[in-house]
């Protein structure tokens, strides 16, 4: 299903999903073979680095081809909120692959820069990182347009993978050019080094998008406040207090508290609370929205969540 705040039928979204998965997947296998062939023939550590980022990315890229399938399951007995989270730790588990790599890359290139070895057949590595670097940015054009569309956390983490990727390739094809002109085999560690850097620090932003997921952060302050301005306005609604909404990947969770005059039945109630209900979902796409409210009478004084939380 597409993110809640976006206006593509789901549908659409999910066949847009898992043509990204897929065709991503696909190509990461082969380029991961490309590159491996192309270290074993050079020696160079910068093709090594673009080779580890090669397995980083097709480990990812499949578990974020399984993700977006499991994430459109719906809610069943023991998940009564859905399994939208998939996504999100698809996500996380990309990170933790991502400074994996970094850090076998690292320890390699510092050993590397103490003990330089000659690079081998620089056309031919050249040739290869042209390649790769060709795919990798096809796949973030691609990619970019799916998360435009659908706002899928795990796309968008491999996305991040992918512009690692393009990074990586741009180093390796910076370093083999210097190499063969300059002959000065210890350009090769140092960009590796550099590279290594990067994917670190890639890895800490995917990290800082999945946590919000994970953690049940709320929806950004604008759409908290046209989510209680259209509360407010619904008639009969005298307040709103104790609004909770939480970003889940394939849909949001919105939970609120309102205040009604105390005399009118419980089947008035009832209609106002349908027609705050229905207002609100009409600010996201009715089916990718969950939203509960809690009838209480204007005026009365109770423990509430915003006096904790201030």
């Amino acid at each position: 299903m597409p993110h809640p705040r976006t206006h593509l039928p789901a549908e659409r979204a999910s066949h847009l999903r898992r043509f990204a998965s897929r065709v991503t997947f696909i190509v990461a296998v082969l380029l991961l073979a490309v590159k491996m062939a192309a270290w074993l023939a050079t020696g160079s550590v910068a093709l090594l680095s673009s080779a580890v980022d090669g397995l980083v990315d097709a480990v990812t890229s499949f578990t974020t081809f399984r993700a977006v399938r499991i994430a459109e399951r719906p809610p069943d007995r023991r998940h009564r909120f859905g399994y939208g989270k998939a996504e999100a730790l698809a996500g996380f588990t990309q990170s933790r692959f991502l400074y994996g790599g970094a850090l076998v890359l690292a320890f390699q290139s510092i050993e590397r820069l103490a003990f330089p070895d000659p690079v081998k057949q620089i056309g031919f590595g050249l040739w290869v990182s042209l390649i790769s670097l060709l795919a990798a940015a096809g796949l973030v054009i691609l990619q970019t347009w799916v998360v435009r569309q659908t706002t899928s956390t795990a796309i968008a983490a491999d996305r991040a993978n992918y512009l690692a990727d393009v990074a990586v390739n741009l180093a390796v094809l910076a370093a083999l050019t210097l190499i063969h002109f300059t002959g000065w085999n210890r350009i090769d560690p140092a960009f590796a080094l550099a590279v290594a850097g990067y994917m670190y620090w890639n890895s800490r932003g995917i990290d800082t998008d999945v946590l919000k997921q994970l953690l049940d952060r709320e929806l950004p302050p604008d759409e908290r406040k046209r989510i209680e301005t259209e509360i407010l306005a619904c008639p009969g609604v005298r307040g709103v207090h104790d609004l909770r909404t939480r970003d889940s990947g394939d849909r949001a969770f919105v939970e609120f508290h309102m205040e009604v005059d105390a005399h009118l039945t419980i089947t008035q109630g009832h209609a106002i609370s349908d027609a705050a209900e229905s207002a609100v979902r009409a600010l996201f796409q009715p089916q990718l929205v969950e939203v509960i409210s809690h009838l209480e009478p204007a005026g009365i004084k109770d423990e509430r969540l915003d006096d904790r939380v201030a």
